[in-house]
């Protein structure tokens, strides 16, 4: 009996034009060059040459065994320029294909390589952009590959990546500004949290020596600044434990669904940056909202993605009770007002949107001032934690005065006395 050898998939490079006579190039897979010119005249392309191509495969390989754990993400910055550059390609009118193609030849990051080719060989097989995006949730998340199926649908995909690149642009300046805001005060913690531990262990010894010498009678001060010196010198070792178990269970504890419940809606409440975080989530449940609402996203399906978007877990539950309150009927304007996430103006604008049928366009515009407005906070933010810092660093010097020097001006006033 006389076995077949199974037929292999291969790849082709071809040249092909299609029914307007423009010039196409692409590959192919197909497990010899008839059937590949089979497969392109199945999509109404008439082949001019098909040849051989193991250089993509070879490449992808190598990009594959490049990737590894330490690998770094695919960021904020890089999504937005991929978003971008695809608004201009296609624009401009070239295929998805070739768009995809090229940008995955010029993208520094090897994940974001990784995973345009496997969206290139997912194209190939006739899936669609978001399907095949959808095969790679860690960087294109839920509310980008649904607003890039509503675009593949309404035929306006390069509007779908212009308000993607917009969102992603405006979320990566939030991040930055964050980040600005929050580095002086970092640096003053660390500061101090180093300098607290190096007098606990160089410069508290010595004057623990030099009192034991006079066998003064210490106060209660200098006495718990010598145990807590005493501590971290020799017993250390316990801090470095405690402080270990307190974060493993810290983090075991929001990793949980109630722990992350409670920690999210305690950052709403936080001194200080609480009206902050408030304020930058209802920009971002606006901004979010109004793009799934202008992407022509149902109503239901944009509360669902959105609830994602938010990245607040109580928020988001929040906002998944109105998504099923308005399953059951009930209108928009009134599941927001019981939800009590709102502030009087975006229950105005929501309200308005709805007589008037500008839900996206008014929510755009809440989104724009509420960002304006933590933009500002941003910028005061240092100017507001300066002092609580001011304070700190004064209540540790005034504890090193009163449990160090204290005692020393006593004893040079005895011994002053004495003679």
């Amino acid at each position: 009996m006389i076995m077949r050898a199974a037929s292999t998939v291969a790849k082709f490079s071809y040249t092909a034009k299609d029914k307007n006579g423009v010039l196409l190039s692409g590959s192919v897979e197909a497990s010899d060059e008839q059937s590949a010119a089979k497969t392109l005249m199945a999509r109404s392309v008439i082949p001019l040459s098909i040849t051989p191509d193991n250089g993509g495969e070879a490449n992808r390989t190598s990009i594959n065994n490049r990737v590894n754990w330490f690998t770094p993400n695919v960021s904020l910055n890089e999504l937005a320029m991929f978003c971008r550059q695809m608004y201009s390609l296609t624009r401009a009118g070239l295929p998805i294909l070739r768009s995809v193609s090229g940008l995955a030849e010029t993208s520094q990051s090897l994940r974001m390589q990784q995973a345009l080719r496997d969206v290139i060989t997912q194209l190939e097989r006739g899936r669609t952009l978001s399907t095949a995006m959808n095969q790679h949730t860690q960087i294109f998340n839920h509310l980008f590959v649904s607003i890039i199926h509503v675009g593949e649908n309404t035929g306006r995909l390069d509007e779908a990546f212009l308000q993607l690149a917009d969102y992603l642009e405006r979320e990566q300046e939030t991040r930055k500004q964050i980040k600005a805001a929050t580095r002086y005060p970092v640096f003053v913690l660390i500061a101090l949290a180093i300098a607290f531990v190096v007098l606990n262990i160089f410069v508290i010894p010595k004057f623990a020596t030099m009192f034991d010498k006079f066998g003064a009678e210490l106060p209660a001060m200098t006495r718990a600044l010598l145990a807590i010196s005493d501590f971290m010198v020799h017993r250390s070792y316990w801090l470095v434990l405690l402080i270990a178990l307190l974060w493993l269970g810290v983090h075991r504890y929001l990793n949980t669904a109630e722990g992350r419940l409670r920690w999210d809606k305690l950052k709403l409440h936080m001194p200080v940056i609480g009206d902050i975080v408030r304020r930058s989530l209802l920009a971002r449940f606006s901004r979010s909202f109004s793009m799934m609402l202008r992407a022509g996203v149902p109503l239901t399906s944009a509360l669902n993605l959105v609830a994602d978007a938010v990245d607040n877990t109580f928020m988001a539950s929040k906002i998944v009770q109105m998504r099923q309150r308005i399953e059951k009927g009930e209108n928009l304007t009134r599941v927001s007002q019981s939800s009590g996430l709102f502030t009087a103006m975006i229950m105005q604008m929501i309200n308005v949107g709805e007589e008037t049928g500008r839900v996206d366009e008014l929510l755009a515009e809440v989104a724009g001032f509420y960002e304006r407005e933590v933009d500002y906070d941003l910028k005061r933010l240092t100017a507001r934690i300066e002092p609580v810092l001011i304070v700190v660093v004064a209540c540790m010097v005034m504890v090193l005065a009163l449990g160090i020097f204290s005692p020393m001006w006593d004893m040079m006033g005895a011994i002053k006395g004495g003679r």
